[in-house]
């Protein structure tokens, strides 16, 4: 008769879907913004783009292939990575500069803590911060895209967001305006995410929580809620990096909380902090409070409520 029964280590549940088949569709959830920024800033987008990724994957190849590990470069998260550093920075960036935000994010990030699946911050955040820090001037040098790609570095939205009013949603939308690749054309990024919530790729949790408290708190604390929702690296964030799987909560609650802090941390650093920008840091610091959500929100297992209630009869 053979075996029917067949005991294994969890987890039991499997489907259709692989680590690459859904890389795959993140990266053509991506392409929109791409050909955005390449008809924005022109080819150094795409070449800016390129090098990150070919950067990415032959850190992972190297390090894994160094260490004795076998090598994913094949299940394309790897490329992803490489996809969303290229869009937090700024098409005039030197390329060595990009080099060295893919070695951050490969091997310090992701492969020193174990590889895909172990790493406790999303790798590109980390890098586009590291760089930040280290390249100041250079990652705050953002071309105007009516001047070209060597154009004077220029004001982002959100550094005069004061000064914009109903007519700028547009420029908004399409992405007329200086800032780094993927934060340029809200439109694009909006499409890349309603194709992965449509294909089940994310949860839609996790992004509308997060743009809806932007929202509310923009409104409450007298700003204009859609410039705050359509400027920065806001739908970047909330649709490609806020929804990594591995620093993001698995439970429903647990998404709702993460999605919160997110708004809340975002607004406090752009209202009331000196940088414009808060979407880094803020998934930055609700990704390393992850486990103790997950704590808190985990679903309690079967059986536990019903044996204590029985417990406190007796």
């Amino acid at each position: 008769m053979g075996n029917k029964l067949i005991v294994t280590a969890a987890p039991h549940i499997t489907g259709p879907d692989t680590t690459q088949k859904i890389m795959q569709r993140v990266c053509i959830a991506l392409l929109p913004t791409l050909i955005a920024s390449i008809l924005i800033f022109g080819i150094n987008s795409l070449i800016l783009t390129v090098i990150t990724v070919a950067a990415c994957m032959f850190f992972e190849w190297g390090y894994c292939k160094l260490v004795g590990r076998e090598v994913p470069v094949g299940d394309f998260s790897a490329a992803v990575t490489g996809v969303l550093l290229a869009f937090n920075l700024p098409a005039t960036l030197p390329w060595w500069m990009a080099i060295v935000g893919a070695f951050i994010a490969i091997v310090i990030v992701k492969q020193l803590f174990g590889g895909l699946g172990y790493n406790v911050a999303n790798p590109a955040i980390v890098a586009r911060i590291a760089l930040a820090m280290g390249f100041a001037s250079r990652m705050a040098n953002y071309p105007h895209p009516a001047n070209g790609i060597d154009a004077l570095a220029s004001a982002t939205p959100l550094a005069v967001s004061g000064q914009m009013g109903a007519a700028d949603y547009v420029t908004l939308l399409l992405g007329n305006h200086g800032g780094v690749l993927g934060e340029t054309c809200a439109i694009t990024l909006l499409l890349g995410g309603i194709y992965l919530i449509a294909t089940k790729v994310i949860s839609p949790v996790i992004p509308v929580t997060y743009l809806a408290t932007v929202a509310v708190l923009s409104a409450v604390s007298g700003r204009d809620p859609i410039v705050q929702l359509l400027s920065g690296g806001l739908m970047l964030g909330a649709f490609f990096m806020a929804t990594d799987y591995v620093t993001s909560p698995t439970t429903n609650k647990g998404k709702l909380v993460f999605g919160i802090g997110l708004g809340i941390i975002t607004c406090a650093i752009r209202f009331l902090g000196t940088m414009n920008e808060g979407v880094s840091f803020a998934i930055l610091l609700m990704n390393l409070l992850v486990p103790y959500i997950e704590i808190l929100t985990r679903q309690d297992r079967l059986g536990i409520a019903k044996a204590k209630k029985e417990g406190a009869a007796k």
